[in-house]
């Protein structure tokens, strides 16, 4: 193990793009839901076109433009959006039926490596979300996929969104631990980055095709994080979990 990680006693992990595939999976469950309705969308595109509205809407919460809500109330009301953007009135569609494939985002498989990579650094450590995720969605994602975490954090608990310090702290707060002495695990240099200035290591783990093969942004560390690696077997591999 790497001796600047010796003393880490809890890794938090980005989930959606870092452990899990969101784009695969969204595209998935909108395939045979836009056949069904006509709708002229490529699945993936329509997934795109939903993760994209994913930080506008949560910026408005950490605007304090409006009040707290759960993901999975954004992710209900981006639906909408995305919907209206290809000519469906609201109503057209059964609230069931917009609630289900608003579920897509709690059925989402793991990248290969996530399940065992998680299971090694779980002997080891404690480990859980530090995620924009609703507890009630991060624990049934948990269950669809197999992900082993100890405790769920991140937004819920903070009634705030990262990269808001808060979502954080609170999350460290938790644990009872030192921020330096919990490792954030992202694919995502930003998430990094709001982690490090508040005292936390960072893992920064190359996820090249989340949103697909067309993909510019975080194909590479941009800082010195305390640790880079390809995928979570590489994480675990180096923190000494075997």
């Amino acid at each position: 193990m790497s001796d600047d990680l010796q003393h880490l006693g809890f890794l938090g992990f980005d989930v959606f793009g870092t452990v899990v595939d969101w784009r695969t999976g969204v595209a998935r469950a909108a395939e045979p839901f836009l056949r069904r309705h006509g709708i002229d969308a490529d699945p993936l595109a329509f997934a795109d076109a939903w993760r994209a509205l994913y930080q506008p809407s949560m910026e408005a919460v950490r605007s304090g433009a409006r009040p707290w809500v759960r993901l999975d109330v954004l992710n209900r009301e981006n639906l909408a959006q995305v919907l209206a953007s290809h000519g469906v009135a609201p109503g057209a569609i059964p609230a069931a039926e917009l609630a289900e494939l608003n579920r897509a985002w709690e059925r989402l498989d793991p990248w290969p490596d996530a399940v065992e990579g998680l299971t090694r650094l779980k002997r080891r450590f404690g480990i859980g979300p530090i995620s924009n995720g609703h507890i009630a969605g991060m624990l049934n994602l948990a269950r669809f996929g197999g992900l082993p975490w100890d405790m769920i954090l991140g937004a819920e608990i903070a009634r705030n969104y990262k990269p808001v310090p808060d979502t954080y702290l609170k999350s460290v707060e938790a644990v009872g631990l030192a921020p330096d002495r919990v490792g954030m695990v992202a694919a995502h240099n930003n998430d990094l980055k709001a982690a490090r200035a508040l005292g936390l290591r960072t893992i920064f783990v190359r996820r090249p095709r989340e949103h697909g093969p067309g993909q510019g942004s975080d194909l590479q560390a941009e800082q010195d994080w305390d640790l880079v690696a390809d995928d979570l077997l590489e994480v675990a591999q180096r923190l000494g979990c075997t």
